[in-house]
């Protein structure tokens, strides 16, 4: 790994699964979340600047990364919502801010609205939104029988491959970033999770309430890469248009993977916008 900073993994349970996190620094309380199919340490470059000014808690959400992958319970963005309120109140913490990229943007929406007086400021980082996913690239693996006919080694290869699609340049960790992210899904159990995780891929839950950001009053910064091929730019005005107090910030030159692609911008426009 990159970074310098070593954060211990720490375990709770919630709704009786373990649910892996880390938590680090002190000050008012930011969640990090991540999407599909990363984990807890997408954020591996950004804790060790954020940190110094804030409480930074990025949890590995249920059926991802060392969090537990229980063969028959709902993971959905919905599921997953609920699961990091009842983690805020495990932690004692009663109102944090919430920086959340792909489907964990999703997760952050369903936060503010369904309980907009545990989330402080709101930064959506390429984020799942209205009818933006799933992606196009993951429905072949939705076909009935790909599960069963694809074998760990096959299905560990097309994630292989799916991960420098989502990058734009030559200077991205590309390797670092299959080895930190892959691996968790790379046997047996994981591979079962991954389509469990997929098969809860539903754009209903982002459209139910897209009428509802308009009344999210947070203070909301929508970061984007550029060239995103996976959550296209066009949805990042968009939901700058449906909630208030919103703006965009491009990160030019850079796809979806903006934590991994451009650490040191993503670093400091959190920190600034954080710190307001």
């Amino acid at each position: 790994m990159s970074t310098s900073t070593v954060v211990e993994t720490q375990f709770t349970n919630i709704e009786g699964h373990r649910i892996a996190y880390q938590d680090s620094g002190e000050g008012e309380a930011v969640f990090l979340l991540h999407g599909i199919p990363t984990n807890k340490f997408l954020w591996r470059n950004i804790i060790p600047s954020l940190s110094k000014s804030h409480r930074v808690i990025a949890p590995d959400l249920l059926n991802y990364g060392e969090s537990d992958m229980p063969s028959n319970v709902d993971v959905s963005i919905n599921a997953q919502a609920r699961i990091i309120l009842k983690l805020m109140d495990a932690l004692g913490i009663a109102k944090a801010s919430v920086v959340a990229h792909d489907i964990g943007g999703g997760i952050a929406q369903l936060m503010a609205v369904n309980a907009p007086e545990k989330v402080n400021q709101l930064v959506l980082i390429d984020s799942v939104c209205f009818d933006s996913w799933p992606i196009p690239e993951f429905e072949p693996m939705l076909e009935p029988g790909f599960e069963e006919s694809t074998s760990v080694e096959k299905f560990s290869g097309i994630l292989n491959d799916f991960i420098p699609n989502g990058v734009y340049g030559d200077n991205v960790p590309v390797d670092e970033m299959i080895d930190i992210y892959i691996t968790p899904w790379s046997n047996e159990k994981g591979k079962a999770a991954f389509f469990r995780n997929m098969r809860r891929l539903n754009k209903e839950y982002t459209q139910a309430i897209a009428g509802n950001l308009k009344t999210l009053s947070h203070d909301t910064l929508i970061l984007w890469g550029d060239k995103d091929e996976f959550q296209k730019p066009k949805y990042a005005p968009m939901l700058e248009e449906a909630i208030p107090n919103s703006s965009v910030t491009w990160i030019e030159g850079a796809a979806h993977w903006v934590t991994d692609e451009q650490p040191k911008v993503v670093s400091k426009l959190l920190t600034d916008f954080l710190s307001k």
